[in-house]
């Protein structure tokens, strides 16, 4: 029985560490009974250490037994309707929780976990109205809620009043990316797309030296459309802080339609050495810039100069843009070297592998191809290229029978495709030819024939 009674106060403990403070007071089990009244206070001792260990043990069903039992003992506990609430709550018998919450809430309004338990309720139905009018309630003594008041309004579509929520705060605490993040859902929602730019005018008027008001605002400027006002914008960003780096992400595009090319030039090696510009913007960027040196050549040096300026060790996509420029213009050598450049960065790249072997191979770059498909082959071993690639390479080194035998074995690996099937059986001939071994040579030649002639 000591051991039972040692457990039970342990576990009510714990729940008083996790009541709010002051509400332990409003049940002085521990006091001693000096009247008629002890045995009273003791059973429902008793009866609440019996609720709180049920509800640990997820028996639902009986904490609320017990529960209803203390409130017929006593009225006056809010924590009992708290309790009860809770329980009611996870039983899923949403109409019996409500009641039981709002008898709490009721007897302590200022309380916030009781408020909580019963938004949670409302919540649970969808029924975003009623949870609403719990929040309002919650942010007249808690306004550290309003805006996930703001947040409500929006889910139910009330957006004018998340609005006025979003601007109190904002003119109160100042702006924060929390809060313009819903508001430009907002915006976006509602079309109000002037309101939006009018919004940003303002806070740029009020703040002129805040760079992130100018980038918001140019960023909106050409989302509607109006490029001249998002250039003059950049334009004087850059006035007021000359060393700024972001602007020339908007910058660049602005030159290029401008036909000022030299300047362009400039803002793209900003951004691409810049720390403080993410790499998908980079990457955004250089492909710009590739295909602007697709059509003017002579910039082909400041589109290297531009990679070598690459500061960000993640952004692989950047070297890759650039070999694919060069291997779209037949330079297959400088292709090969930016492919290998991207690969030390993104090592899990499959694309990149094959394309770095490929060109080796065109290359005639046979030892490094053979060492290459041979680790890769390791990380890949169901690829049949690779095994391909591998064999092809053996065979130009004169390794035949090593490539025999590579290649018999990627033929299990084939799935679906007689193109790459042929090749495996052209390259096998080749093999035995050189083995001498005139019969499978012309096997494996007659396959190759025969599919090459269904293609």
């Amino acid at each position: 029985m000591l051991q039972y009674n040692r457990y039970i106060f342990i576990l009510f403990l714990g729940f008083l560490s996790f009541l709010p403070l002051g509400m332990e007071a409003q049940v002085d089990f521990n006091k001693t009974p000096n009247d008629d009244l002890g045995e009273v206070e003791d059973k429902k001792q008793e009866l609440f250490f019996e609720a709180l260990k049920q509800k640990a043990i997820e028996n639902y069903d009986r904490a609320v037994t017990a529960l209803l039992k203390c409130i017929e003992m006593d009225k006056s506990q809010s924590v009992f309707y708290y309790e009860l609430g809770k329980n009611y709550n996870k039983l899923k018998n949403f109409g019996a929780a409500e009641e039981a919450l709002k008898d709490a809430v009721k007897m302590e309004p200022t309380n916030e976990w009781y408020a909580n338990e019963l938004f949670d309720v409302y919540m649970q139905q969808k029924d975003y109205k009623r949870a609403i009018r719990t929040v309002e309630d919650i942010v007249e003594y808690h306004p550290k809620y309003k805006e996930d008041l703001a947040h409500l309004y929006f889910d139910n579509k009330e957006y004018k009043d998340a609005l006025k929520i979003l601007d109190e705060l904002d003119e109160k605490r100042g702006v924060s990316s929390s809060r313009d993040h819903l508001r430009n859902q907002i915006y976006a929602a509602t079309g109000r797309k002037k309101d939006q730019i009018e919004n940003l005018e303002d806070r740029l008027e009020s703040n002129p030296d805040e760079e992130t008001n100018y980038l918001a605002l140019i960023y909106r400027y050409s989302e509607s459309g109006d490029n001249e006002k998002a250039f003059e914008t950049a334009k004087k960003l850059l006035e007021i802080k000359p060393n700024s780096e972001l602007v020339h992400l908007a910058l660049y595009k602005f030159y290029l339609e401008d036909g000022q090319t030299q300047e362009a030039i400039e803002s793209m090696k900003i951004v691409m050495g810049s720390l403080k510009v993410n790499p998908e913007a980079k990457t955004m960027v250089l492909s710009d810039f590739v295909n602007f040196v697709k059509e003017h050549p002579e910039y082909e040096a400041d589109l290297v100069e531009a990679t070598t300026l690459n500061l960000d060790s993640e952004n692989g996509k950047s070297y890759e843009g650039v070999a694919n420029y060069f291997l779209n213009k037949g330079d297959k050598p400088k292709a090969l070297e930016y492919f290998e450049k991207a690969y030390q960065v993104d090592s899990g790249n499959f694309g990149l592998l094959k394309n770095i072997m490929l060109l080796q191979l065109d290359l005639k770059q046979f030892e490094k191809v053979e060492a290459k498909s041979s680790d890769a082959l390791l990380k890949y071993p169901s690829q049949p290229l690779f095994y391909l690639i591998n064999g092809v390479a053996l065979n130009q080194l004169g390794k035949f029978n090593r490539a025999a035998e590579v290649l018999e074995t990627g033929l299990d690996y084939i799935i679906e495709d007689t193109k790459m099937e042929s090749d495996f059986y052209n390259q096998l001939s080749l093999s035995y030819t050189q083995l001498n071994n005139t019969k499978k040579a012309k096997t494996f030649s007659d396959k190759a024939k025969q599919l090459e002639s269904t293609n």
